[in-house]
This record gives C-alpha cells, structure tokens and sequence, in this order.
C-alpha cells in the first residue's frame, strides 16, 4: 500500500490541487484510449495477411490521421489553459505572508501584523519527539486560517529555492531580488509538508516547510499571543 502511496498525488487540500487531480485524470483518460487504440491497430497488423499491390495513398486514412491527433489536443490544451489562469489568479487575499529563503532554512513575515515574524528550521533528528516526521517537521510552523484566501509573497536571500506544498498545488520559485507571489485557500484543517523543491546547495533536502491549518478562532488567538510575546 505505501509503494502505491508514493506513486500517487497528494490528497487535496485545496481547491486549486483539487482542479490540478482533475486535470490529470482527464488527460489520463485521453492516453489511455490512445494507447489501447494504437495498440489494438499494431496487433491486427502484426497478425492479418491483407495486402494490395497497387496500394498508392490514402487521402481519406491520412484526413483522419491528421484531424484527430489535433482535436485530441484541443480537449487537452483548453482546460490546461483554463488551469493556468485560475492559478495565477489573485483574488483580494485576506492574510500576506512573506516568505524569505535562506541556505538552508526559511524566514516568514506576516505582513498584516506587527511583530510576528520567525525563522523555520528542521528539527535534527536527535531533538525529534515520537509524533514528529524525520525531516518534514519543523521548530516553528506557518499557522493559518482555513477557507481564507492566503497571499505568499517568495523571494530569497541567497540562491535560488523553491516554496513548495504539494497538497495544496502550489510551487514558486524563491529568487534573490525578485518578489514572486501565489495564492491559495485551504479548505481543511490540519498539518501540510513541503520541501524545498530546487537544488540549492549541499542541504537542499533539509529545509522542509509546514503549514498548520486552524480555524479563525484559534488564529486571533495565535496572533494575539505572538503580538504579545
């Protein structure tokens, strides 16, 4: 089951990551009748004895070789367009995030209040408690709201990373002097791993990313205690 686990997209946690697996079953469908249309072609041709000497061409074979390829990739570019719009589309987000990357770990603002801004860094595994996952957890976790809309703003100090969380379909890339910035809205609650998902340095696979999704109650009240501390 776990070898299957892996081979498989995250369960969504989004609406966006929720189009993204619909899109893929989609086009999966697709090459699915291809291959068996194809393949089923190829048998009959190793297996049947039919020939015609005075075989030339075949305008009306060759009309529907052509036209059927591109219709089949008209049903697959229009929602794949569709996706990409929705993607970067940037609906009045209620909550802005800053996210800063560094070698090798990152640094998150929130820009809406004062004083609430931390480093996040992977736990090392002699410091791990029972519950927590090697490699994925962190000292300091991004709490927000569910069924908001979250604004990230990425950019790095030194190289390149990338902010990822796949379960929410999410992935952009943190450039030193550009702001980049991606949004999203969490439809559950509970607790999302990323990693960064560029090649940025000998500890490149050791500065995860993890988000805590809470109700609005529980965020005023994080952010009332955070303010305070």
């Amino acid at each position: 089951m776990a070898t299957w686990k892996t081979l498989l997209l995250q369960d969504s946690a989004s609406p966006l990551m929720e189009q993204l697996s619909f899109f893929h079953d989609h086009t999966l469908m697709i090459l699915v009748i291809i291959t068996v249309l194809v393949g089923q072609l190829m048998i009959s041709l190793f297996f049947n004895k039919f020939s015609h000497r005075f075989l030339l061409e075949g305008q009306l074979i060759e009309i529907i070789w052509t036209i059927l390829p591109a219709v089949t990739l008209i049903f697959i570019a229009l929602p794949s367009l569709r996706l990409i719009y929705i993607l970067d589309e940037i609906n009045n987000p209620l909550i802005t995030i800053k996210t800063i990357g560094h070698q090798w770990y990152w640094s998150y603002e929130y820009s809406d209040f004062k004083n609430i801004e931390f480093d996040s860094y992977m736990i090392p595994p002699s410091l791990m408690n029972p519950f927590n996952f090697r490699l994925l957890d962190v000292d300091n976790r991004i709490v927000i709201p569910y069924e908001t809309q979250i604004r990230m703003l990425i950019t790095a100090a030194d190289v390149i990373h990338s902010w990822t969380i796949p379960s929410f379909g999410v992935k952009i890339d943190a450039t030193p002097g550009r702001l980049n910035q991606i949004t999203f809205t969490i439809n559950r609650t509970g607790l999302f791993y990323g990693q960064c998902s560029e090649i940025c340095g000998a500890n490149h696979s050791f500065m995860p990313i993890v988000i805590e999704s809470i109700s609005s109650k529980y965020f005023i009240e994080w952010v009332s205690k955070s303010i305070d501390n």
